[in-house]
């Protein structure tokens, strides 16, 4: 005899609780696609979820079929959702927003919710290059430090990071890379951070790349290089990122003088 419950399947899940303001001078499919990203990326459409019939969403909000199309048109157009034949529209992924703050990028999926995770690639001493030095204030030549690490959001490949540090500044191990973040270690040891210089760009994945980060070669990758210094001037890192343009982006707060 089957126990109750046993073998049943899951109740349906519950419906997001989506409403627009027909008051508001914003446009109603910019306000559903407003709550349907924020759903994405506080996992409460996680990846491979079926967004549902779109006449029974227009039906739910009083909206036209083509309003819903065009809020939904719009998260396909930014890469969080897929249309897809004979199955409908479906989540495919959140897009890491980070702020350009003196904060590093375990910190900042941690606290977006992401599910930081990190894979060592590389730990190691070798001589600094003119540039590495020339960053870290060292002599061209000097052993330094390196950590390559394959940074992850939700089980999802999203940045490699290289970063190259002072000799003898604090130990490393694989094992503490991979449980929390390289600023994370670096305050614990009694070093303060107080600024960074910062360059961001663009380039091409190389096949390499392409192979970690789930990239076609040649796709587009962000590019962050940071320089960190504590609270005496020290350069305390130097850091040269990549990350998937599809999945990840910046966020500017500009001020007027």
């Amino acid at each position: 005899m089957t126990a109750p419950g046993a073998d049943q399947p899951p109740p349906p899940p519950q419906p997001l609780p989506l409403s627009v303001d027909r008051t508001s001078p914003v446009p109603l499919y910019f306000q559903l696609a407003q709550q349907l990203e924020a759903a994405v990326e506080q996992g409460r459409l996680a990846p491979g979820t079926l967004l549902g019939n779109e006449i029974e969403l227009a039906a739910r909000l009083g909206l036209s079929r083509p309003t819903v199309r065009q809020a939904i048109q719009s998260l396909v157009d930014k890469g969080l959702m897929v249309r897809r034949r004979g199955v409908g529209t479906q989540v495919v992924h959140s897009q890491v927003r980070r702020p350009l703050e003196l904060s590093s990028l375990y910190e900042d999926l941690e606290a977006a919710g992401q599910r930081p995770a990190t894979k060592v690639l590389r730990t190691t001493m070798e001589p600094a290059t003119a540039e590495i030095a020339a960053a870290l204030g060292v002599a061209e030549g000097t052993e330094v430090h390196v950590v390559e690490r394959l940074r992850y959001a939700h089980d999802e490949p999203m940045a490699l990071l290289r970063n190259h540090l002072p000799p003898d500044l604090l130990a490393l191990t694989a094992q503490e890379l991979e449980s929390t973040g390289l600023y994370r270690m670096m305050r614990a040891s009694g070093i303060t951070l107080h600024s960074a210089r910062q360059s961001v760009g663009a380039r091409a994945a190389t096949v390499g790349e392409g192979r970690a980060l789930d990239e076609e070669p040649g796709a587009p990758l962000l590019t962050m290089e940071r320089t960190t210094y504590d609270d005496t001037g020290r350069a305390v890192e130097f850091g040269s990122h990549v990350y998937r343009a599809s999945r990840y982006k910046f966020d500017f707060q500009l001020l007027v003088r």
